[in-house]
């Protein structure tokens, strides 16, 4: 059975946990504080980083991945035996980074003729953001691991998932999303005057608002309602978490009660995802019909 390197960047926020046990090369993006920059996931906990964010007068930024990180990784792999690697990536629309990851993989067969046709880069667009593609690599990375796929059967696998997933997620303050712009910000001013919890996707990559449910007690049960109405039924889903305690309680229980067993995973958001929609929200990924 092949031996594959699977790869992914720090907005998949994968638990640690995972990345230790099946062996996951997480690339972590650097995030510029007002007076430094630090590694996602690396130099803080979530929860320690959500604090962070809350106390900061500016909204930190971060950078895109270049092209050297990823060459490095290609090589390596390539030096260490593996016949495959496979990176699945953050949504090709809202970073650079995946194209940099395609031209990485160019210059790597320039530079090493002999490694083609006897390993495989796989760069794969998960059009979305946070676990919802972190756990796609997790569930290939299982099976690779057992040596229960190929090269080719994980990133098929990986793809079906990204093909038929949705992720639904409500943000509680609209001053983040207002200024990563996905929300503009008169609809985030009006918003947050109104009481309006617009409940976003992306689908095809795109930032959308799907509703606008107004006041926190209508946000979960839009979000469960419009679960029922596109998951396959059975599959299993994924709730979403942040800093604020109660509605990550709440929409747990919601989920279990309407579908009758609980979620196959439920995970915090990391650096990356909260300096753009915040660490007051929740969500659901889940596999629609």
């Amino acid at each position: 059975m092949a031996k594959i390197k699977f790869l992914t960047d720090s907005a998949a926020d994968i638990p640690q946990n995972y990345v230790d046990q099946y062996g996951i090369q997480v690339i972590p993006f650097p995030i510029a504080l007002e007076d430094r920059e630090i590694l996602d996931g690396v130099d803080y906990s979530r929860e320690d980083f959500y604090a962070l964010l809350n106390s900061l007068d500016k909204i930190p930024t971060h950078a895109q991945l270049n092209t050297y990180l990823f060459e490095e990784q290609y090589t390596s792999a390539w030096q260490e035996g593996y016949d495959a690697i496979i990176y699945t990536c953050i949504n090709f629309k809202g970073s650079n980074t995946g194209n940099n990851a395609l031209q990485a993989r160019d210059l790597f067969f320039q530079e090493h003729p002999e490694a083609e046709g006897k390993f495989e880069i796989h760069v794969i667009d998960s059009k979305t953001y946070t676990y919802t593609y972190g756990y796609a690599v997790v569930e290939a990375a299982k099976r690779a691991q057992a040596e229960e796929i190929t090269a080719q059967q994980a990133v098929d696998q990986i793809q079906d998932w990204l093909d038929h997933v949705k992720i639904l997620f409500t943000m509680y303050d609209l001053k983040f999303a207002r200024k990563s712009g996905r929300v503009s910000a008169a609809a985030a001013i009006m918003g947050g005057a109104m009481g309006i919890r617009p409940i976003m996707s992306f689908p095809d990559g795109e930032s959308k608002v799907l509703a606008k449910p107004r006041g926190d007690k209508n946000v979960i049960p839009n979000i469960i309602k419009m679960m029922k109405e596109d998951m396959e039924p059975g599959s299993p889903y994924l709730v979403i978490h942040a800093a604020k305690q109660d509605h990550n309680e709440e929409i747990s229980a919601a989920c279990r009660e309407a579908f009758g067993y609980p979620p196959a995973e439920e995970f915090l958001i990391g650096g990356v995802i909260a300096i753009n929609a915040g660490s007051n929200l929740v969500g659901v990924v889940y596999r629609t019909k």
